[in-house]
């Protein structure tokens, strides 16, 4: 595989997402492998609990968009309309392979370091349990431009306040707050993450499997109960309308004309946005000479993304 490795230890079987150079960025081959891993990991009599973790400074800035938004600037010389159903099938792809966390027999854990951001949260939102290292940041800022949360897990995870709080301005919620308000477990010392995340998972894979199997269903079922399918269809429905609004169309096209072409455009413009004003991670980032990760200091299509543009 040449987006994640996999292996099994004391009843845990870790899922370990390798693209660290373009921050775990979600292609197709990473979708296609990661659907793969969870359906071997489930049906593996070895394996009790289900650990995804990252290699690099991101867990996931979100979906690859060089290529997307290339692909939608692209529509207007098809024969063919935008077609809502078309897009639906297609999100859909996506979704389905995140929510095989969710509907896995066996309980999922995600350990995330540094930023777990757009189409990422959709993923690791997915999983049973989150636990995360306190320098690491949650949030959408699609839903400012260009997107809905397409799993719909927010609600259900934070209650409807806390989740129109964050969704309705595309803000930044750091590690600590996400366990505060509950969208994720606790949030760890970085260095304890590892640690922390295995030690757990293997507790748990001392459980019998009907057991766990049994009362994750209990759970789960409880938000099915409450509409998450129905949340769900409604999100990625509305994530692709969102594209193709006015605003959206305008964002493709800034996007196309001032920053993609470059490989690691999709952090950019996720991360840029979030990033601002974080003066001590920015001073970490320059002290480490990344060009990629300086630039989600304050990216030229910023302003445009944030209404001041």
């Amino acid at each position: 595989m040449k987006t994640l490795r996999t292996e099994t230890r004391n009843g845990v079987g870790i899922i370990t997402l390798t693209r660290a150079a373009e921050y775990n960025t979600i292609t197709p081959e990473l979708r296609d492998e990661l659907a793969a891993a969870i359906d071997r990991a489930d049906a593996d009599r070895d394996v009790h609990v289900i650990l995804l973790r990252a290699e690099g400074p991101a867990f996931c800035a979100g979906y690859a968009l060089e290529g997307s938004t290339r692909a939608q600037a692209g529509e207007g010389s098809r024969k063919r309309v935008w077609d809502s159903v078309a897009d639906y099938g297609m999100i859909s792809q996506y979704v389905n392979v995140y929510m095989k966390l969710w509907y896995a027999k066996n309980p999922s854990i995600a350990a995330v370091r540094g930023w777990c951001i757009g189409g990422g949260t959709d993923m690791v939102l997915c999983a049973d349990l989150i636990i995360a290292g306190e320098s690491a940041s949650f949030g959408y800022p699609p839903s400012r431009v260009w997107g809905t949360p397409t799993t719909a897990m927010w609600v259900y995870r934070m209650g409807l306040e806390r989740a129109k709080r964050y969704l309705l301005t595309g803000d930044e919620i750091p590690a600590p707050e996400a366990a505060r308000i509950g969208l994720i477990l606790e949030a760890v010392p970085d260095a304890e993450l590892d640690a922390r995340a295995t030690s757990l998972a293997e507790r748990m894979a001392q459980v019998p499997t009907n057991q766990l199997q049994m009362l994750k269903l209990l759970c789960n079922h409880t938000a099915e109960n409450m509409g998450l399918a129905t949340s769900r269809l409604v999100g990625s429905l509305f994530d692709g309308i969102a594209r193709h609004t006015q605003e959206g169309l305008d964002f493709v096209a800034r996007a196309q004309a001032q920053a993609f072409g470059r490989q690691f455009a999709s952090v950019t413009i996720h991360s840029g946005i979030m990033a601002r004003g974080r003066a001590q991670r920015i001073a970490r980032q320059r002290k480490a000479g990344s060009e990629e990760l300086n630039l989600m200091r304050n990216p030229p299509w910023v302003p445009h993304l944030l209404g001041q543009g």
